[in-house]
């Protein structure tokens, strides 16, 4: 098995993803903050994802020892290096979950629920803790449990499925469509810091991000076809909770609308 059968195995979900209905429901500024507002926290998970496998396949010990795959190594390290200190609109760095919070912020999305969250990892020290009493929709909370379940098993192959079918791979096209919406509805709002965190992830998943993951997928499976049997089904799972995540989003803006009546 090979990264372009997972790809063709997988493509009734990606296709339910992209034709989604929750794309022709963000028509007003309100419904573009509910979108924010519940994304918010799969640009966060994504880093626990990305820092995971990290932490798998590269030393961040010490005393400092060299760890497995160089190839590997300078794979997740070029990604880590963009995701979590990059290029800001402004020329500052920052992690590319900074940039969406000053995004939200910038357009007068409530960064209220998921500061308050992050502040309750922190005190609980127990991320299944913190989900599970959260206040958010089940599908948000079944999404991050799965994340964060992924990551708990330790196998860094199933992590890479998890970032690279669940994620990296689907941004561009997502956010293609997305960004469109955006531009269409919303020409008398600033919107730039947001056009600008889609269009970086635009050009870095499509162009770099995207085909490095598929390669760290490869590497990591090395012919093994247990190992990719595991990448189909976690990847399989990752897209049906992306889907469930775009249900939150879409009854989180209907909800909203029904309330302005």
């Amino acid at each position: 098995m090979d990264t372009a059968t997972i790809n063709s195995l997988l493509a009734p979900q990606r296709e339910q993803l992209l034709q989604h209905s929750l794309y022709s429901k963000v028509k007003t500024i309100e419904d573009l903050r509910q979108f924010l507002q519940v994304h918010v926290y799969a640009v966060w998970d994504f880093m626990s994802l990305l820092k995971a496998l990290q932490a798998k396949l590269t030393c961040t010990q010490v005393p400092w020892l060299p760890v497995g795959n160089p190839e590997l190594r300078y794979l997740i390290n070029e990604i880590v290096l963009a995701e979590e200190t990059d290029l800001a609109l402004d020329g500052t760095r920052q992690s590319h979950f900074e940039m969406y919070l000053e995004a939200m912020e910038a357009c007068g999305a409530d960064v209220t629920e998921i500061k308050g969250f992050l502040a309750d990892v922190v005190e609980t020290q127990n991320i299944f803790v913190s989900i599970k009493h959260s206040r958010l929709h089940d599908d948000v909370k079944a999404f991050l449990d799965f994340t964060f379940r992924v990551i708990d098993q330790g196998k860094p192959h199933e992590i890479a499925a998890a970032f690279t079918f669940g994620r990296e791979d689907l941004i561009p096209a997502m956010f293609t469509e997305i960004l469109r919406n955006f531009q269409a509805n919303f020409p008398e709002t600033d919107l730039s810091k947001l056009i600008y965190y889609f269009e970086r992830h635009i050009e870095l998943d499509a162009d770099e991000h995207g085909p490095m993951a598929m390669q760290m997928v490869s590497e990591l499976c090395e012919g093994d076809a247990a190992k990719w049997k595991e990448v189909e089904d976690i990847s399989r799972q990752a897209l049906e909770k992306r889907i469930g995540l775009w249900n939150a989003i879409e009854e989180s803006i209907l909800h909203a609308d029904l309330a302005s009546i």
